[in-house]
């Protein structure tokens, strides 16, 4: 019979890309998220979370269980990213390209499956299909993160070699540092130094000091666990709080220069319309990060958060 269902293996595989935070968190484009990777762009999540009597996801307030986790991660794989995944690949599918196919549609959505990827393997060309795979879809936001590099190229493994590589979404500090340094534990302590924590050497190893500065960030961040764990949640809020003065720059310069230009055009006071514009557009874009400004003046003031 077809394969149709994701392996016990490849529910493991994925959790250990997604994690599982239990407290909903922002992801790196502001998106609200909890447990496996959840959110109410799923209408399979969406339901799930109602029949817990959850209609909105908030940031540091809606919490589930690790119980209530598994039974969603179940439904909505059943529901939404399975079929979607048989739907799009052969009928001769093995196992392990099942697992990979449904890795991929739950982290890009179902669309995923008509992509080139996609597209290769329903031709029959497996390695190229792989290949395409494992270095394609590794961007957030127009940039290329590292966790995504890696998990394209583990589901390519998968699916084409059928090894489950045993990567963990969570990092906790550990006696001896790894052969091969964790890209995002590095990323991590890059940007941790940068907001004034310090993780100690930026060696991609997360040590008793990294844990130490990870931990001293969250106990300032109103969204997070303050537990020395670097998992999905508190490299999320990492990422956005490094790009978020990045963001109020470029929009607020690009909004006034084009208002400006259209003021300038129709003969009115442009530099005023130009001024206002932007403050509008600044306001917006802090409003949207005002948890990162909290973060700030939390760690100004020494207050710490309890979630």
């Amino acid at each position: 019979m077809p394969i149709t269902t994701t392996s016990p293996r490849g529910r493991a595989f994925l959790r250990g890309h997604e994690g599982n935070p239990l407290t909903c968190y922002l992801d790196p484009v502001k998106v609200p998220t909890i447990g496996t990777g959840f959110t109410m762009r799923s209408r399979a999540v969406k339901a799930s979370l109602a029949r817990l009597g959850i209609t909105k996801l908030v940031p540091g307030k809606t919490k589930i269980t690790a119980a209530q986790s598994d039974a969603i991660l179940l439904d909505v794989l059943a529901e939404e990213f399975e079929p979607a995944a048989v739907k799009g690949s052969p009928a001769d599918r093995k196992q392990n390209q099942m697992d990979a196919a449904t890795s991929v549609v739950f982290n890009l959505g179902t669309g995923a499956m008509g992509w080139q990827w996609a597209k290769l393997w329903r031709s029959g060309s497996l390695r190229a299909a792989a290949e395409y795979l494992g270095s394609h879809y590794n961007t957030a936001a127009g940039k290329k993160l590292p966790g995504l590099v890696r998990r394209r190229k583990e589901e390519a493994d998968m699916f084409l070699n059928g090894v489950y590589a045993g990567t963990k979404a969570v990092k906790e500090a550990t006696p001896v540092a790894p052969d091969t340094p964790d890209d995002d534990v590095k990323e991590a302590q890059q940007i941790l130094s940068a907001k004034g924590f310090d993780p100690g050497a930026i060696d991609g190893w997360m040590g008793d000091k990294t844990a130490a500065a990870v931990k001293e960030y969250q106990k300032a961040h109103p969204h997070l666990t303050a537990d020395g764990v670097l998992g999905p949640a508190t490299l999320s809020q990492l990422r956005r709080d490094a790009s978020a003065v990045k963001e109020v720059v470029a929009k607020g310069a690009s909004s006034s220069v084009g208002a400006g230009a259209l003021a300038f055009a129709a003969g009115l006071p442009w530099g005023w319309i130009a001024a206002g514009v932007a403050i509008a557009v600044v306001g917006y874009v802090v409003y949207r990060n005002r948890d990162v400004i909290q973060r700030w003046w939390n760690t100004r003031r020494g207050n710490e958060v309890v979630v």
